[in-house]
């Protein structure tokens, strides 16, 4: 008689054994010319990885027994890419309000409290494209109202939004440049708004025992909402202000000194006319540098010297996809070395655009100990390169996130296999 109890045990002991041996894996990069980011270049480099994360970078780095080698002699090896300003997972279909889950009403606009990565879909099918070029790590950004929500940075693993989690939150995000979408009339008006939130917060914090017993005046927001942006005015939460006109940028820069907020600028179209004022505050910047034509009034002064504009003054900078058609944040969260590319091709040095898409937003964001680098005791997200990342023609031969690498297909793969071969095409001679 079949004993079913042995052979389920027999299956579970075998597969336990089988993730032991892949989560044990040790795999040796060697022979690239390796970008720390964190240091200076390594010619000849070796990148070991043991457990999922990066246990030894350098020149002459023994390679342990039984490693998996994977030979980058003539390539290029870095940290996987982190952009820094995405709705990946949580936005699927643009014109379909199911697959939208980057937005919430919250009271008057604001939603402090709102944590978007709860709706993230890790099944998305934007993440293997993201991971094929190279993007390893992102983070998922709020938008809508006045104060959008809290944002997390997340790694581009298969598994549950815990399983892709790699901090939370990371930021508290406002959106400071469009009056309308905050339900209000004119600029002055969202300012104002915003500084009320601010002072209600500093009164909810120290008034919490008369706010339960109802013996407050209203606020503008909720408890909720309020308990959430008390790590904002204490300074341990950053404040990413998404904003592109110069006298906006001014505006939340004198609001973020009234209040001692940590700032952070998002998209900033005009920040570069602010260069000086905003490396003297040390306030960075996550912007682009495809978008050479204003979208709209607040942004006439749209450059794509602006990445590198605002590194030569000084401020620290991360890019993100503004290519302005409003599929960067999602559907072609991807296309980031193209970002990194064209900030190059406008101003900003080579190694400044690999840093500003990897460890400056790691860092931005308080993971710059996890992502970013190639250091020990990292993450072992790391992409070997066929030549230069930032040139359209280069490809990633090898994405390793957590140690894990990564050869899947994905649905542009399958599409182009699908039409390439169809009857009557040049590929395929037509039937007889």
């Amino acid at each position: 008689m079949i004993s079913y109890k042995l052979i389920t045990r027999t299956v579970i002991t075998l597969l336990g054994s089988t993730a032991a041996t892949l989560n044990a894996q040790t795999i040796a990069i060697t022979g690239g010319k390796v970008y720390p980011v964190s240091g200076p270049v390594i010619e000849n480099g070796t990148v070991i990885i043991t457990n999922g994360k990066i246990s030894a970078v350098g020149a002459n780095v023994p390679i342990p027994a039984g490693a998996q080698r994977i030979d980058a002699t003539g390539k290029i090896v870095t940290p996987g890419f982190v952009n820094s300003s995405t709705q990946l997972g949580v936005q699927e279909i643009a014109q379909v309000n199911d697959t939208r889950d980057m937005t919430a009403r919250g009271k008057d606009n604001i939603a402090a409290a709102f944590t978007v990565w709860e709706g993230l879909n890790p099944n998305s099918v934007m993440m293997a494209p993201a991971r094929k070029e190279g993007v390893t790590s992102f983070v998922v950004v709020p938008t809508g109202g006045l104060i959008a929500g809290q944002a997390a940075l997340v790694d581009v693993v298969p598994g549950t939004t815990t399983d892709m989690l790699v901090r939370a939150p990371v930021a508290m995000v406002a959106e400071v440049g469009d009056p309308q979408s905050a339900g209000l009339n004119s600029r002055g008006e969202l300012i104002v708004k915003l500084r009320e939130v601010l002072e209600d917060t500093r009164y909810f914090q120290s008034h919490r025992d008369a706010f339960d017993r109802a013996q407050t005046r209203p606020f503008a927001a909720s408890r909720l909402d309020l308990q959430a942006l008390i790590p904002v005015i204490e300074g341990r939460l950053p404040l990413l202000v998404t904003v592109d006109r110069e006298a906006d940028i001014d505006a939340a820069m004198r609001l973020a000194r009234d209040y001692n907020v940590k700032l952070m600028i998002g998209s900033g179209a005009e920040a570069w006319m602010m260069a000086d004022k905003l490396a003297a505050a040390h306030i960075p910047v996550l912007t682009g540098a495809e978008n050479n034509i204003p979208a709209g009034f607040a942004a006439l002064g749209q450059r794509q010297e602006n990445a590198g504009l605002l590194r030569k003054a000084g401020v620290e900078v991360a890019l993100i996809g503004n290519a302005g058609g409003g599929d960067e944040e999602a559907f072609n969260v991807r296309n980031l070395r193209q970002e990194a590319g064209n900030a190059v091709s406008y101003g900003m040095t080579w190694d400044d655009a690999l840093r500003a898409v990897t460890l400056a937003p790691a860092e931005f964001f308080g993971a710059g100990d996890r992502v970013g680098s190639l250091q020990p005791g990292r993450e072992g997200n790391v992409v070997v390169w066929s030549g230069d990342p930032f040139e359209f023609t280069t490809r990633a031969e090898h994405v390793f996130v957590r140690g894990r690498e990564y050869h899947e297909k994905t649905r542009q793969d399958l599409l182009i296999e699908r039409y390439r071969n169809l009857p009557g095409t040049h590929n395929t001679p037509p039937p007889q």
